[in-house]
């Protein structure tokens, strides 16, 4: 394929963050969203695709399904006009974030997180980590991957949960602290990444996976996203291009505001306040 499609939607009007790139834009229509993102889907797994474009198409992957994933009559629209190649990829993204939905019913946040974004560990440096964990204890390097992806973005948020969890696989102190578990240092990726697998088979993820992520977060919600994810790698690892590539993201009350990487706050910050600060971080769309 040609190196330049799948471009997500240029608008150099639009703020832009840090880095250099605004909060992708979605299309109006089913048809439109639904060629834009097979083109995304085909060039993150692509080879001909440069690597410095990866990024773009990660964040406006996910940007796309986050989207959708809040408008089911939509998406039933988009999934109609895509190729059907991309159907099964299309129904894991869309149940994994409905279940992380249904986790957080309630009113959205109006404040951003005491967080700080930061880039993470090369792709290829945390691939290495959960495939080394995966050997050791048996847990597949896919949940790894999927329970680092959903719990800091596979490490970019640097910060303490509001139940005092810690690192890139948010542990509590007390759990790290138990025999057999935590070794080394709790906010380094590669020790993380192996306690979680060791976690998960002290909990029965040998046994059953769904009741050893039960047992690291207390949600059957939580274990069906995290295996869609996990199964989403499973099928095709070239997935992998994709989601390394996403970017933090909080649903809050002026809607799914982009913490990019670079942002800082040691307290909570009004979402009104942070937006007249950093336009970049608003959708560029309802």
């Amino acid at each position: 394929m040609a190196t330049d499609a799948g471009a997500p939607l240029a608008q150099p009007q639009l703020p832009r963050s840090g880095n250099g790139r605004p909060y992708p834009l979605v299309p109006t229509t089913a048809t439109a969203i639904a060629h834009l993102l097979g083109e995304v889907e085909t060039a993150l797994r692509s080879t001909d695709t440069p690597e410095p474009r990866l990024p773009q198409l990660g964040h406006q992957q996910q940007v796309i399904y986050r989207r959708l994933s809040r408008q089911p009559d939509l998406a039933r629209q988009v999934r109609e006009s895509l190729p059907d190649r991309w159907h099964k990829v299309f129904d894991r993204h869309l149940a994994a974030r409905r279940a992380f939905q249904a986790m957080h019913r309630g009113r959205p946040i109006s404040a951003v997180p005491a967080w700080r974004i930061i880039a993470p560990e090369p792709a290829e440096v945390l691939l290495g980590h959960y495939r080394k964990a995966a050997a050791a204890t048996g847990i597949p390097w896919e949940v790894l991957a999927a329970v680092n992806l959903v719990e800091t973005g596979m490490g970019r948020i640097d910060g303490v949960s509001v139940a005092n969890a810690q690192g890139p696989m948010q542990f509590l102190p007390t759990t790290w602290a138990e025999p057999g578990i935590g070794q080394g240092n709790i906010r380094d990726p590669h020790d993380a990444i192996a306690a979680a697998a060791r976690y998960l088979v002290r909990r029965g993820g040998l046994r059953d996976i769904r009741r050893g992520l039960w047992g690291y977060n207390n949600s059957w919600h939580y274990g069906e996203g995290v295996l869609q994810y996990a199964q989403l790698l499973r099928e095709d690892p070239r997935a992998y291009r994709g989601l390394y590539h996403w970017e933090i993201h909080v649903t809050t009350s002026a809607g799914d505001v982009w913490l990019p990487q670079g942002y800082h706050q040691t307290q909570p910050l009004a979402v009104k306040t942070y937006l007249e600060r950093m336009p970049a971080s608003r959708p560029s769309q309802p």
